[in-house]
Parts: C-alpha cells; sequence; structure tokens
C-alpha cells in the first residue's frame, strides 16, 4: 500500500503506509491522524460517486489551513472502504508521498 506524511509548519498532521488513494489523493485511515490539529468544520461538498464530504479546518504552531482535509462520515456503497479516512488539499499542507 502507498506510504504518505502530511505537514504543516513542521508539524506531522498524518502519516501511514496504509493510505488508499482515489483520484490521485491519499486517504489516511483514522488512526493515523493527529487529532490535536484538526477541528470539524461546517462545510460540506457531494461528490457524485462517494457521497457528502465534511471538511477540517488544520492548525499547527500559529498556521492555519482552513478546510484543508475531508472525510466521509457516511460514503456510498462505492465509496464504503474510505469511510472516515481524511485526505488533504496539496496547496494547503506539504504531502509527502
Amino acid at each position: 500500500m502507498p506510504s504518505a506524511k502530511v505537514m504543516l509548519n513542521g508539524k506531522v498532521l498524518a502519516e501511514s503506509n496504509e493510505t488508499i488513494v482515489i483520484e490521485g489523493s491519499h486517504y489516511f485511515p483514522p488512526d493515523s491522524i493527529n487529532q490535536e490539529f484538526f477541528a470539524e468544520n461546517d462545510r460540506s461538498t457531494t461528490c457524485h460517486w462517494k457521497g457528502v464530504a465534511s471538511y477540517f479546518d488544520v492548525a499547527a504552531d500559529g498556521k492555519e489551513a482552513l478546510s484543508a482535509a475531508w472525510t466521509y462520515h457516511d460514503p456510498s456503497k462505492a465509496a464504503e472502504r474510505i469511510k472516515n479516512y481524511v485526505a488533504f488539499y496539496g496547496h494547503q499542507v506539504e504531502i509527502d508521498s
């Protein structure tokens, strides 16, 4: 499985060798996320095949990235394997894969 690490301002937000890559994004298992840096916000979007995505703001040592990460709490059957996995926007955080 692909290995990847996500950082913001020198802090590790997520790291795993068990990510799932879908449409070019690494989805990190829930237990690989450093929750101390995450705050779920009110934003949501809908993917035609994955379902409704919920978003997180991330912050580390004074640097904040709004809606930089997302997850599917209740994905469609086609996307069930990424339920509660977290993906990131690479333009807001550093992704090393």
